[in-house]
């Protein structure tokens, strides 16, 4: 039990870093600056403040899929993840 309570404690910490992270990237970067990614059917802006708000966001959801999954490898047994 102890386990499962200290993994959902690293998971909110992580995601709520993530979060603020992303928030704070959003709020600070300009939405005039970006890339500008040119198709056949026109052009596509994706400012620079977007991309680092999924970026962090992806970060987030990265950390948190490793540390449930070295959970899961600790509970099936495997010593050196102990």
């Amino acid at each position: 039990m102890d386990q499962t309570i200290q993994l959902a404690f690293r998971i909110a910490i992580v995601w709520a870093a993530g979060f603020l992270l992303a928030v704070a990237v959003r709020a600070l970067m300009p939405d005039q600056a970006g890339l500008t990614l040119t198709g056949h059917q026109g052009t596509l802006f994706i400012p620079f403040s977007r991309i680092g708000f999924w970026i962090c966001l992806l970060a987030a959801l990265t950390v948190t899929a490793l540390v449930v999954g070295r959970a899961m490898l600790a509970d099936i047994g495997w010593s050196s993840f102990h």
